[in-house]
């Protein structure tokens, strides 16, 4: 959409609408004698609701919450997340707050008053509200489930000190707007109206809704029916910032360079300039197969993987996702494994612990090594294409429907990538292709956002988030050089013990409802079970 308007709603339009009081009640509202009567005053009031509905660096965090990656800096939220230590005094990074959904209530109770804006406009306007409020229900109910609905602003503090509703009645609410605002929606607005909330998007939240809640007929029922988008070409092309508008996309987060930037530091080596706030673990790493389709286990056993110079002929994803030691990153040579090195683990407190730093997103340092990668322009996905195919796989492998359209939905994300169509005679039945699909959800999607949520809703967050979390074996990087230009290795050296994790379930399936919003509001207790 028009990226300059969402400086403004921040500056000016919504500023106001806090959540001071009770985590639920704004302090304030616009005047409908004041507001309210034009196409612009609507254009104003939406972005407003628009602006922070997500946010792009939190998506990236949000990988630090599972095995996949880790937060260095604890006061960034991140940490306490992913191994474990929340409590209600220390929540970790909160997704708990109605700022959003306190704006788009206040935008549907006054939509209406812009009379010279034609009705089917009007409907178009308000269904994007519905749905950017529906998404922040599904995002506060899979994460604290029982929350208040609220779908009228309060006018008093004492008013705002509401009972959570079950997640049973949040999910209803999710479902039903969902299900209306696609029947509105258009297919695609205006090139200056781009990232707007489309049919597509919403089919996409109720897809992932569906998935989520183990709904496996309608998740698949709904990603079938979303048309209109294909796989980019590359996956490494997908991430370039100068194509972040390709075929793939169904909705971003929306960025400009000066006005509403998004600054990589926090993801980027120290070598460079980075804080590697965000790293991969090596849990993630060895996810990634070998580029003929073989797990590592399998190669090493065949003779086709050597543990020492572990980064020869694999997924070409896992290139793209991650720096690894030996690569060639922003014009240096990525010397993690060594000591003296600037990114050596104990080198410096903004030198990555595990030894790789994530690379999605930030491969523009390929491309110009003088990038300002503290003021980019790159928008962050939310919702792409990739996402459907792989619902359509996961719904069906969960149905025991294992027929032509559950592998071409698989080919279709694995050939795109560069690697081989799966081998059905070695996945052939619902076990061995429910690990295959997971596996590929895993490296696709990698610093996402998704990977939490998919290892808790597939109950294993307790197999992968309990015990030692590790990095890379220590060693050298060699002189001799592979195909693609990275350098060869020998990791032979121990390797960084980082934590100790720990995820009990039912307990960290949640997180804790902050204990400043309790205080505010009472009936929000009892906590979720275990805080």
């Amino acid at each position: 959409m028009k990226k300059l308007i969402y400086l403004l709603a921040i500056v000016f339009i919504f500023s106001a609408c806090s959540e001071s009081f009770l985590e639920t009640a704004p302090d304030d509202a616009l005047s409908p004698s004041t507001f309210w009567k034009s196409k612009k005053d609507l254009d104003l009031a939406l972005t407003g609701c628009y602006s922070g509905f997500e946010d792009g660096g939190t998506l990236m965090y949000r990988d630090c919450g599972s095995d996949n990656g880790y937060n260095n800096f604890p006061w960034e939220g991140w940490t306490a997340v992913g191994n474990g230590n929340l409590s209600p005094a220390d929540p970790g990074a909160s997704y708990y707050g109605f700022g959003t959904i306190n704006r788009c209530n206040e935008f549907l109770l006054n939509a209406d008053n812009a009379t010279t804006v034609p009705e089917g406009d009007r409907a178009i306007y308000k269904a994007q509200a519905r749905f950017i409020r529906a998404y922040k229900y599904y995002s506060l109910t899979t994460n604290y489930g029982d929350v208040p609905l609220i779908t009228e602003n309060f006018s008093t503090p004492e008013d705002a000190k509401v009972p959570r509703d079950s997640q049973e009645v949040i999910r209803k609410f999710i479902e039903d707007e969902l299900t209306a605002v696609i029947a509105i929606l258009p297919a695609s607005y205006s090139g200056a109206e781009y990232g707007k909330a489309t049919k597509g998007a919403a089919q996409a939240l109720l897809m992932r809704y569906y998935l989520y809640f183990k709904d496996y007929p309608k998740a698949l029922a709904t990603a079938n029916s979303i048309s209109g988008y294909s796989l980019n070409p590359t996956f490494t092309g997908l991430f370039d910032p100068a194509n972040e508008q390709n075929s793939e996309i169904i909705l971003s987060v929306q960025q400009t360079a000066d006005l509403s930037a998004i600054d990589f530091t926090p993801f980027l080596p120290n070598g460079i300039g980075g804080w590697s706030s965000v790293v991969p673990t090596q849990s993630l790493v060895d996810a990634f197969e070998m580029a003929n389709g073989k797990t590592i286990q399998e190669a090493e056993s065949a003779g086709e993987y050597d543990p020492a110079n572990p980064f020869v002929n694999r997924d070409p994803r896992l290139r793209a996702t991650v720096v690894y030691p030996g690569q060639v990153f922003g014009d240096k040579i990525y010397r993690s494994v060594e000591v003296g090195s600037n990114d050596y683990y104990n080198k410096a407190d903004n030198a990555s612990k595990t030894g790789y730093n994530f690379k999605k997103y930030t491969s523009f340092m390929e491309l110009d090594s003088g990038a300002p990668y503290w003021n980019m322009g790159s928008d962050i996905f939310i919702f792409r294409y990739a996402e459907v195919l792989l619902t359509i796989a996961e719904a069906k492998i969960e149905l025991a429907q294992i027929d032509a359209a559950l592998y071409t939905a698989l080919n279709t994300v694995r050939l795109r990538a560069g690697m081989p169509a799966v081998d059905q005679t070695k996945y052939a039945d619902q076990s061995s292709l429910r690990k295959l699909l997971r596996n590929e959800r895993r490296v696709e999607f990698a610093m996402e956002g998704l990977r939490r949520d998919d290892i808790i809703r597939w109950n294993i967050a307790t197999d992968v988030l309990n015990g030692n979390l590790m990095g890379a074996k220590r060693g050298t990087v060699l002189a001799t050089t592979q195909p693609n230009g990275d350098y060869n290795v020998s990791m032979t050296l121990p390797a960084n013990l980082i934590e100790s994790r720990s995820f009990v379930a039912p307990k960290n399936n949640l997180l804790p409802i902050p204990q400043n919003a309790i205080d505010k509001n009472p009936k929000l207790s009892p906590n979720n079970q275990g805080y």
